[in-house]
Order: structure tokens, then sequence, then C-alpha cells
């Protein structure tokens, strides 16, 4: 899915928020988790950016001077990725994409990353996947340059008529999801029927000497 941390080490920055709801000493048990995750992922946290606000700000999460702030920092050291502790909203990923200019993460999207990763068998894999587009389905305005490509990056345009272009997006996204749902039902209906047959043979157990 869009927004992925890649393979070769990317510097991170890490933004929490103190609120009402949310006092700094717990601002601070989080950013200690969300470091742990970016770690995990394959991350490097350089630096924290904590604000505190009597709500998020609906645009941009943070405030203009902390953005502006985050924004310098970002071009003064390299940053390639920035991870949000909140979860944000389609409009805050595009303000936030507008003004960074880096990729950019929240919570979910870092462990869904996580999963990603380390799903093994195909099962998990197609449900990870499916997870993924889920939770990206509100976000499309984000997801434009991913679905580009999904379509193969030669200009092929597969809207219909009068069909706009988040139009579209939405259902690529619903198509590839009913896609992956049928693949699911698939994989467990085969599991089903092996554990049937399983049922049906004869178990035999051998033991010799070493382990009478």
């Amino acid at each position: 899915m869009y927004n992925t941390i890649e393979e070769q080490i990317e510097k991170t920055i890490l933004v929490g928020l103190i609120t009402p709801q949310q006092d700094e000493q717990k601002c601070r048990e989080y950013l200690d988790e969300l470091a742990f995750l970016a770690e995990t992922a394959g991350a490097v946290p350089v630096k924290r950016f904590v604000q505190r606000l009597d709500s998020p700000n609906p645009r941009t999460i943070v405030g203009t001077g902390k953005l502006q702030e985050i924004r310098d920092y970002i071009e003064d050291n390299d940053i390639s990725l920035v991870i949000f502790d909140d979860d944000l909203t389609a409009k805050q990923l595009k303000n936030l994409d507008d003004v960074l200019k880096v990729k950019i993460l929240d919570r979910t999207s870092l462990i869904l990353n996580i999963f990603a990763d380390r799903a093994q068998t195909a099962h998990a894999k197609i449900q990870v996947e499916l997870a993924q587009y889920q939770y990206f389905l509100p976000r499309l305005t984000r997801l434009w340059t991913h679905l580009e490509r999904q379509r193969g990056g030669g200009g092929v345009n597969l809207r219909g008529p009068g069909e706009t272009q988040i139009e579209s997006d939405r259902r690529i996204v619903l198509d590839k999801i009913a896609q992956l749902k049928r693949e699911l039902q698939r994989i467990d209906k085969q599991k089903t029927v092996q554990r049937s047959n399983r049922g049906k043979m004869v178990r035999v157990a051998l033991v010799g000497y070493t382990n009478v």
C-alpha cells in the first residue's frame, strides 16, 4: 500500500499531542511506544515534536508554527519520514503532504506496515492487504499516486463517462477489496476441506526405544 517504510534506513520524526484528554506523561509513553514500533519497522527516530493543544488542528493536526518548525527540521536534517501518533484524516494527510513534502504515516498505518512486513502465509498477507485497503478507502486523496502505479502508469484512463478521479479511485479500491474478500473465502473453504480430509485419515504413532 501507499506510504510504506522502505528497506533502507529512514530518518524519522515522531509527532505527538498533549491535550486535556492526554496529559504529558501519557503523551511521552505513547511516543516511546511509537518509537519502538518505528524501529521495529526499520525506521530510525531522530527527533520528537510535541505540542500542547486544546484539540487537534482539523487541518494539520498541529498548529501552523509547530508545522513550520517540523518542516525546517526536515529540510536541515535530511528527514524522509514523519510519523504522527494520532490517526490522520484524508484532509490532514493532504495538507501535511503539501507542506512537509515527505512520506507521512500515522500510528495505524505504521502498525499495518509492520503486519504486512511480517506476514508469512498467503492467508495472512491477504488479510493485511485487505486491512490496508479498508483503512485507506476514506483517505483516497492520498492514494492517487499509488493507484496510478496499480493501473500500470501508462496513462490509461479507467474512468467511465462523467466519472471523477475520486470516484474512479474509489471504484478501484472497492473492486480490490471485493477481490481480496473472495480470495480469503476461497482459502478458508480450502482449509475446511483439508481439515475434513485429515479427519478421515488413519493416525499412526511410531514408538522406538529412544522415546518409550
